[in-house]
């Protein structure tokens, strides 16, 4: 039996699992699922916008934020810390079109982005940083220091 291979669906990032507001954790599970429903569209009357991809990892001292923002200037992001929620706004500029060009086919995306990650424990919002290379936009967030676990020992 054979399967046609073009109508597969792309397979999916797995989910973080986390102990988080449930309402948080499901709002951000709808502007995935709209996000992916309208490819990056938001609706007929909004226009394209840009929906860069994203990963967040954690370690015991903290979280790493990567998202794909290749043609964004480093100087037209704003990276914001509140809490435990990280917003990452920017914004890469419409190039001007080339007179005695025609073009076949446009698909490149520009204007304003902005994604909002709630983490499960607070951020040291001193200690936040970030670097642009090669179109990566990294940010390295580092927990409070009541936010870590900690090893209890046991006396005996």
């Amino acid at each position: 039996m054979s399967t046609d291979v073009s109508k597969s669906t792309p397979p999916q990032a797995p989910t973080v699992p986390s102990a988080r507001d449930p309402f948080s954790a499901m709002r951000e599970e709808m502007n995935d699922l709209i996000s992916r429903i309208w490819g990056g569209q938001e609706g007929k009357l909004g226009g394209l916008s840009m929906n860069p991809a994203l990963d967040v990892a954690e370690n015991e001292d903290g979280y790493e934020i990567h998202v794909d923002v290749p043609g964004v200037e480093a100087k037209d992001f704003d990276i914001q810390v509140h809490g435990n929620t990280v917003t990452v706004s920017g914004k890469r500029e419409e190039k001007q079109e080339e007179k005695n060009k025609r073009f076949h086919r446009i698909e490149r995306k520009s204007g304003s982005f902005s994604r909002s990650i709630s983490l499960p424990t607070d951020i040291n919002e001193d200690a936040v940083v970030a670097d642009y290379n090669d179109g990566v936009l990294s940010i390295r967030l580092p927990k409070t220091e009541k936010s870590k676990a900690r090893k209890i020992d046991v006396r005996k």
